[in-house]
């Protein structure tokens, strides 16, 4: 298999800026594509701001930064941003259809010995596989949020993905100083098939009345050593990307556990969908002083 050396990531928001990020600073070659041209330029101020909290905290010399930066390069149309890719990683929203014909883009444009990779986090590979010419060569690279601070990545192996591909990620995963956990493809995988239905009940306990916001939150941060309880990790991760999530485990596992509390439910419907709107189970007017909400 060819080496490793240009990365191209399809996303620019939280995730694939993220994701680019994290190659460039191990000298990797990126190319980040995304369809609309202001989020490319708002992810470069993103990825440039990070890295200088990063010189800020001696964890990356200052100097070094415009060399990273010039090793990102950005693209609006997937056709000219995957052409020399080793690997190319899908990370836009989790949204199937919307994954699938992104696979069907990537497959049609990149070069035949490209690995291709989803950064889903519940939606199955074996899936994606199949809108693919090449089912042994797509895997899911889970990257943990922020990709910057967050050491761990959950890959997953499709039912056709080879070793050979594997291995390539595994190995990969270790170079840019991060722990690769395998994990089969089932929905929600390891990590959120575990985190996801904990933020459901605790939204449940909230729609019963069993506690407040805070009450819920502190009782997991004091008594479980969580250093943020579910609920504002819930509107950190998006209230819209959690009832995705659990609606791909309802539909796939067929199990009432997994159903979406009801409450959930009205606030994505409502729009207040966490951190990214400025109002989720917590007020933010002020980010670093963030408020329960007191509507719901």
């Amino acid at each position: 298999m060819k080496k490793i050396q240009n990365i191209s990531v399809i996303g620019a928001g939280t995730m694939g800026n993220g994701i680019a990020h994290v190659f460039a600073m191990h000298e990797f070659q990126v190319v980040l594509i995304d369809k609309e041209a202001d989020m490319l330029l708002l992810a470069k101020e993103k990825i440039e701001k990070n890295l200088n909290r990063q010189a800020d905290k001696n964890l990356i010399k200052m100097t070094d930064i415009p060399a990273i930066l010039a090793r990102i390069e950005t693209k609006t149309v997937i056709s000219e941003g995957v052409k020399h890719a080793d690997l190319v990683i899908e990370a836009i929203s989790e949204n199937n259809d919307a994954k699938e014909f992104v696979f069907r883009e990537i497959d049609k444009h990149s070069a035949p010995h490209t690995i291709l990779a989803s950064n889903t986090s519940s939606i199955s590979i074996t899936s994606l596989a199949q809108q693919t010419k090449r089912p042994t060569k797509v895997i899911g690279m889970h990257f943990m949020n922020p990709v910057p601070l967050m050491n761990l990545v959950e890959v997953i192996s499709g039912h056709h993905t080879d070793q050979e591909s594997l291995n390539a990620v595994l190995a990969l995963t270790s170079t840019i100083g991060k722990e690769a956990i395998i994990a089969k493809d089932y929905p929600g995988f390891v990590a959120n098939r575990i985190l996801m239905p904990m933020i459901n009940e605790a939204i449940e306990a909230l729609f019963q009345g069993v506690a407040s916001i805070e009450g819920i939150d502190a009782i997991m941060k004091g008594g479980m050593r969580h250093p943020m309880g579910p609920l504002q990790l819930a509107d950190f991760i998006g209230l819209d990307v959690c009832l995705s999530i659990l609606n791909v485990m309802h539909d796939g596992f067929k199990n009432p556990k997994y159903a979406p509390c009801p409450l959930l439910v009205k606030m994505v419907s409502a729009g207040q969908l966490g951190v990214k709107t400025g109002i989720g189970f917590y007020q933010y007017s002020d980010p670093k002083n963030p408020q329960a909400n007191t509507q719901i």
